[in-house]
């Protein structure tokens, strides 16, 4: 029985959720079932982002501005989500940015620390507030999916401090799967390749190979990865899907390239 037949709807909570990968997220989790809290820095795109998405699903969104990388930012959010409803069982720890792809030697201190405030530390800062609420609530536990990004695994070229966000966030999900285990919170990570997006638009103009070589890449509607964080959400907290690689099936990852 689906959460809408049973009445039983349940929280959701998508950072980034208003534009890209993240609205895709937060739509497909509305049809679902799921009242879905959006958070994101500009409060004008989520509240138009909010509008429209309970337009096309009939869910109730809910938009609250917010700087994960700011922990006093982070704690409003989640005091608001927990005002509203009491409790959370999903967060998307969706929020990111990237770095212009330069030599490593040439990013500045200001834009390392950027990149590390919104996609590293803004995830575990909101895993921190989710433990909290998800530890003490009735009943108890909850889901927290990450986005990881095949960055997780494999770098591009020029991408140093994205890649490190990106491989520190697969320590946080295994960090959060242990630490989380005997208060019923489950953790898992969704590493992406290629969802289109604002971000991967100039990979039909050619992005930077390994080789040297400038190469256009294919990319996947984001839909498909929407689909696959609703499957990795709608286990019973029993069952985890720790990892899954969601990509374009002829990019090159795979390879030596």
């Amino acid at each position: 029985m689906s959460m809408a037949a049973s009445g039983a709807a349940k929280i959701a909570l998508v950072t980034g959720g208003g534009t890209g990968v993240g609205r895709a997220m937060s739509r497909a989790l509305g049809a679902a079932g799921y009242k879905v809290v959006i958070s994101g820095r500009r409060a004008d795109v989520l509240e138009q982002a909010a509008a429209e998405l309970a337009g096309e699903t009939g869910a109730e969104f809910l938009a609250v501005p917010a700087d994960v990388g700011n922990p006093a930012s982070v704690r409003a959010l989640f005091d608001t989500l927990s005002e509203r409803y009491g409790r959370l069982d999903l967060l998307v720890n969706n929020a990111g940015v990237g770095v212009p792809a330069v030599p490593l030697e040439e990013v500045s201190f200001e834009q390392w620390n950027a990149i590390v405030a919104a996609n590293l530390t803004g995830a575990f800062l909101c895993t921190q507030q989710a433990f909290r609420l998800m530890k003490n609530q009735s009943p108890r536990g909850g889901r927290i999916i990450n986005n990881g990004s095949i960055s997780a695994t494999t770098p591009r070229p020029n991408s140093a401090p994205y890649t490190a966000t990106k491989h520190a966030i697969t320590g946080l999900t295994k960090s959060t799967a242990l630490d989380g285990r005997e208060f019923d919170i489950a953790c898992g990570q969704i590493d992406i390749g290629n969802a289109a997006s604002d971000m991967t638009k100039k990979m039909a103009a050619g992005v930077l190979q390994a080789n040297g070589s400038i190469a256009t890449e294919p990319t996947i509607d984001a839909a498909h990865i929407a689909d696959a964080v609703v499957y990795m959400a709608s286990l019973p907290l029993s069952a985890n899907v720790l990892t899954m690689t969601v990509m374009a099936t002829q990019m090159p990852f795979v390879g030596r390239g």
